[in-house]
């Protein structure tokens, strides 16, 4: 018992809670669009998304790339963008089961809350990182070539552009989130890993996937890179949990609006029928008298 209500209140902490498995369809949802159209619109970005990635890759992998297929690996963008493609699978498949099935269940309730937790977790990576690459790309990573090719110019809008849009679109059209806070400490920890790979990449390939990674280069400016992305981090997820909170909270506001004025309308339909039924019908009426 003891054991059980422990994983029961590490899961809680992580934003997994017992009645998650029997209730919950905030992974499925919108509150402005159907079931059906969420999940076209999720498959549709991730087909996007992983065409996107394949197009990348096979571009890395040609003789004109100035790194092999091995460093598309290596770069957070691409890694980003990875993210991106895994849950739009992930979610817009959940959410054709649930579409199919009648809008009554879908997998994810039923598997383990490890899996559930995951899958949380991936929706607060995909909401953040986007948009940490889209403000570090365009302040500090574009310039003459950005723009120089058609490739260059689809592959820099669709990897530091649409991705942020791709994740507003899960930020402020579905239910999912706010994510809890404790998925933050693992964020961090993803991009200090990330920091790892770079260097790691640097040691076997010999080239830095960052320019302002590079120690020799930068100095002591290198630490204030490294700090303000895990500081921009921060701030990405706090506008994000801000900006979900506010969306759920202004649609339960229209839900009980609405559900209010439909209660209203059917007591003042009520109430005009009977007044209706008592002056046509009701015994003692000059009209009733009079038949």
């Amino acid at each position: 018992m003891l054991k059980a209500g422990a994983a029961d209140r590490t899961y809680a902490w992580l934003g997994i809670s017992s009645s998650t498995t029997s209730r919950s369809t905030d992974l499925v949802t919108s509150p402005v669009i159907s079931p059906p159209f969420v999940a076209c619109i999720r498959l549709t970005l991730a087909v996007y998304t992983f065409g996107t990635a394949l197009a990348v890759l096979i571009h890395d992998s040609g003789e004109s790339s100035k790194h092999d297929a091995g460093g598309f690996f290596s770069y957070f963008t691409d890694l980003s963008l990875i993210g991106l493609t895994a849950y739009f699978w992930a979610a817009g498949i959940q959410t054709l089961a649930y579409t199919l099935r009648g809008e009554k269940t879908y997998p994810l309730q039923r598997w383990p809350r490890f899996l559930q937790f995951l899958h949380r977790l991936l929706y607060s990576s995909i909401t953040t990182f986007p948009i940490v690459t889209t403000v570090t790309y365009w302040a500090l990573l574009s310039g003459a070539d950005t723009f120089a090719t058609r490739y260059n110019t689809w592959s820099n809008i669709s990897e530091h552009l649409l991705n942020t849009v791709f994740a507003l679109f899960e930020i402020l059209f579905t239910h999912c989130g706010p994510s809890p806070w404790s998925h933050l400490i693992f964020l961090i920890i993803f991009l200090a890993g990330y920091l790892g790979v770079a260097y790691i990449t640097h040691a076997t390939e010999g080239f830095y996937t960052y320019s302002f990674l590079d120690p020799h280069k930068e100095g002591p400016l290198l630490a204030a890179f490294i700090i303000g992305i895990a500081v921009g981090e921060c701030i990405v997820f706090s506008a994000v949990w801000g900006l979900c909170y506010l969306r759920e909270w202004l649609s339960r506001r229209l839900r009980v609006g609405a559900e209010a004025t439909g209660v209203r309308s059917v007591q003042a339909g009520t109430r005009e029928a009977i007044d209706e039924w008592e002056e046509l019908e009701r015994p003692g009426t000059p009209e009733f008298e009079g038949v």
